[in-house]
């Protein structure tokens, strides 16, 4: 069957398939056509429903091991194909972002780039992040999860020994914050960022007496800068939109940079491909491995029961309820379908507990199921991965006063805004790392001056509520992605609507190109392409470009 617009000419293969204005000849292969429907949907859903059950399977499997009480060294072994998922996935992230916000910038004129990210930010920090702690401390203040103390004695014996982030002043947090923007190595800040410690030093000289008396010695902490093990993803981040910038600016001159990095980036999303079929086996052993890891779980829901399930719930609140009616607000669209299409982002987060190790996911999920422009996909979703934290953000708020109530320290007005000011602002560049809401907290707790060394209260559960918080991070990310290319959508009209006439919008032939030299937006190398004829108004996501 073959289907071609009015005069019957072909596109070159350099014309992206948002040249709407020019002919296609398609053929569908009529085998695919007598394939039974369900057949046709589950191979769409495959990975989907292979991801699911890897984490259904992981955790009757860890069950299933608890009885057989593995020593240390089996259950490292044991989790060793799960962390090869997170291998796999970390090796990718920095060229992924680099070259994904290099030729996301650099394909964007200044005024849309300006706009694309003063919306992305804004829509993170107020619309999901600052929501996201507020109903955080509410939900803290109706439950009390803190309230009347927690019995921990026999839950905190039984825990591996924790060194627990040194506690910062809340002005060198933010310095540092500000420091991250611009790393002075780029080579380092691939897998080291800046942080500052403290060193006691006499204020005043040292006098010492005969008898081996020191009179009049005063120290203070003085903050020294030191690099600490952690990907500095902010600075890497401002780095490449930058050099993006530039190369837009040089013209003709920067067109080779820019088609190398955009041809890097291609071949990074291949890679992602290919290891999106092993996430299914890799979820299902960190999963299976960290239930093999608890110690004792009826006595951990029995002593921080309360406090689980004011996290989970608020997590549940904000996923199913507050981010879908966002999107379908500015968009007016069915939420649950487009989270229906990142569902195999969402189990990786789950499985992964890192954003950043999620981002590759993502990114294949939004544009080839959701239909997600690719330039602002991977604009976006970078930015988002370090700047939204809004289930990082919504944890913290309800650890801060779920310590406090447990120290019986009433938090006043002002207290409770400098958890929502604090958790907002520190989510912007925290670690998209397991565990990495921790650090952050701790910059909360000195900032309403509640004891620190109280961290280890929620460090009991943080394998779990880490992961429910990821899951809201990276779906947060997606939300924000899927806002700003519909509503740009709606903006824009699609390149020849304007000369179309009524007999020839009656046909709409939506295509994927394959990545071999062709620009428009990349092939799946998932799932075999098959072009389909579709009436319009039902939608084409893949063929249509959206700018801002």
């Amino acid at each position: 069957m073959k289907t071609s617009t009015s005069n019957g000419v072909a596109p070159s293969p350099s014309q992206g398939i948002e040249d709407r204005g020019q002919p296609v000849s398609l053929e569908v292969p009529t085998t695919e056509l007598l394939r039974p429907s369900w057949f046709r949907r589950l191979r769409r859903h495959l990975l989907v429903l292979l991801t699911v059950s890897g984490v259904i399977i992981g955790v009757v499997l860890g069950l299933a091991l608890r009885p057989l009480n593995l020593s240390p060294v089996h259950k490292t072994y044991f989790a060793f194909p799960g962390e090869m998922l997170l291998r796999m996935l970390k090796m990718i992230i920095i060229p992924l972002v680099v070259c994904s916000l290099v030729s996301g910038a650099a394909s964007l004129d200044p005024r849309s780039l300006g706009r694309l990210g003063s919306r992305a930010i804004l829509f993170f920090l107020l619309f999901t992040t600052l929501v996201a702690s507020a109903l955080g401390v509410l939900l803290a203040f109706l439950i009390q999860p803190g309230a009347g103390g927690v019995p921990l004695g026999g839950l905190l014996a039984k825990q591996r020994p924790m060194k627990l982030p040194e506690p910062k002043e809340v002005v060198d947090s933010f310095l540092d914050l500000i420091r991250n923007f611009i790393p002075s190595n780029l080579v380092a800040a691939a897998f080291q960022s800046y942080a500052t410690l403290y060193q006691m030093v006499p204020l005043e000289g040292n006098w010492t007496l005969e008898n081996g008396t020191v009179l009049n010695t005063t120290y203070i902490k003085l903050p020294i800068a030191s690099d600490i093990d952690s990907m500095n993803i902010l600075g890497l981040v401002v780095f490449a939109i930058g050099f993006g910038i530039a190369l837009r600016q040089l013209g003709r001159e920067g067109e080779v940079l820019m088609t190398f990095f955009g041809a890097f980036n291609e071949g990074t999303m291949v890679l992602v491909a290919w290891i999106m079929w092993y996430a299914p086996v890799g979820i299902m052993f960190l999963v299976a491995s960290k239930v093999v890891e608890m110690e004792n779980l009826v006595l951990l829901v029995k002593s921080l029961g309360k406090y689980i399930t004011c996290c989970i719930l608020g997590q549940l609140i904000h996923g199913l309820l507050i981010l879908p009616l966002l999107f379908l607000f500015f968009t007016r669209r069915n939420p649950f379908k487009f989270l229906l299409g990142i569902l195999t982002a969402l189990t990786t987060a789950f499985g992964t507990s890192s954003s950043s190790a999620t981002l590759p996911t993502m990114m294949k999920c939004v544009e080839e199921n959701n239909g997600v422009d690719k330039h602002i996909s991977r604009f976006v979703l970078p930015i988002g991965a370090t700047v939204n934290m809004d289930g990082a953000a919504l944890f913290q708020s309800v650890a801060a006063v779920f310590i406090a109530q447990f120290n019986n320290i009433q938090l006043d007005a002002g207290q409770v805004f400098t958890i929502l000011v604090t958790s907002t602002a520190s989510s912007v560049g925290a670690a998209g790392i397991p565990a990495g809401g921790i650090l952050t907290l701790a910059i909360i707790l000195e900032a309403i001056g509640v004891p620190t060394h109280d961290l280890s209260l929620v460090l009991a559960v943080d394998w779990l509520v880490d992961r429910c918080c990821t899951v809201i991070n990276v779906e947060g990310d997606a939300i924000g992605a899927g806002i700003l290319h519909f509503t740009g959508q709606e903006k824009t009209p699609t390149p020849g609507a304007s000369k179309a006439s009524g007999a020839e919008e009656l046909l709409e032939v939506c295509t994927e190109t394959s990545t071999n030299g062709r620009s428009g937006s990349e092939a799946s190398p998932l799932v075999k392409h098959n072009h389909v004829v579709s009436i319009p108004n039902q939608g084409c996501p893949l063929a249509q470009e959206s700018a801002l």
